[in-house]
């Protein structure tokens, strides 16, 4: 037995005539189409009636998305436990529901900074033929916090379980009539 690493160029009468010249031989050839990445299991979500299109949304603290009013997702790292990243996600939003309900809102919504300060980028930052196939439907991640996905427990962990839940990003709101809190105006009614 031996293992080829090579493109294959077509299929031949006794196997695969590879690229590089070299016929692999073969009695059984399987062919496999790929994985084929489904962003949020393939839901579909609209807001106040209107669709939202998932990659004009972008993730904040890659476990919400930009404009999507209570709605958490978890997506877990791609070069460790895919657990760790998912308790953390879950502790958060366990922070952030107790943060609403001590402050009497029924609704946050992250809003994606409207200057150009915070670039677009991929969400998954790998280059798999799987991911590459996909990464067009997925919502983006910004240049840098809150917007940024990191690959990092440490730093996510200690953001997710100390950090400020009313930061700039996130608008809070205590539903009809109640009126609109931005974490901005918060941190500002706070130092006042």
């Amino acid at each position: 037995m031996e293992i080829v690493t090579d493109q294959i160029e077509t299929f031949s009468e006794h196997g695969l005539a590879l690229r590089s010249g070299r016929t692999l031989e073969a009695d059984i050839i399987v062919t496999a189409t790929g994985l084929e990445l489904q962003a949020l299991g393939g839901a579909a979500l609209s807001v106040d009636g209107r669709d939202v299109t998932l990659s004009q949304t972008m993730t904040y603290k890659g476990m919400m998305l930009s404009g999507v009013p209570n709605f958490a997702f978890t997506i877990g790292y791609t070069n460790a436990s895919w657990t760790l990243k998912a308790d953390l996600t879950c502790e958060y939003v366990c922070r952030l529901l107790n943060h609403m309900r001590s402050h009497g809102y029924r609704q946050c919504t992250p809003e994606r900074p409207e200057d150009d300060a915070v670039a677009s980028e991929p969400l998954i930052g790998l280059a798999s033929g799987y991911v590459l196939r996909s990464i067009a439907d997925f919502p983006v991640q910004g240049s840098r916090r809150p917007w940024r996905v990191r690959q990092n427990y440490a730093l996510d962990a200690l953001e997710f379980k100390l950090g400020r839940i009313d930061d700039r990003a996130m608008r809070f709101s205590a539903g009809a009539g109640g009126g609109l809190s931005s974490g901005r105006a918060s941190a500002g009614a706070a130092a006042a």
